[in-house]
């Protein structure tokens, strides 16, 4: 089972932990439930050895619920 590491939260608050899931998709909602995420959190997750995808928590209109969406980094 892959243990994914992440970091979670605003620029001010940042929390790290670490989570064992089957899929990717699940260590995405137990980190959701269990961090406590709030609308605008950024999550920058991934596996030892590879760089951290970053996620968004946001509002999705045509779920109409809290998903995570790719986060980009905007071009200066």
């Amino acid at each position: 089972m892959p243990r994914y590491e992440f970091s979670i939260g605003s620029s001010d608050v940042r929390r790290k932990g670490a989570v064992e899931s089957d899929t990717f998709k699940d260590a995405l909602d137990v980190i959701a439930v269990q961090a406590d995420a709030e609308t605008g959190d950024l999550l920058e997750i991934g596996v030892r050895g590879f760089p951290p995808a970053k996620f968004q928590y946001v509002f999705s209109l045509d779920e109409g619920t809290q998903v995570w969406r790719a986060a980009y980094q905007r071009a200066a």
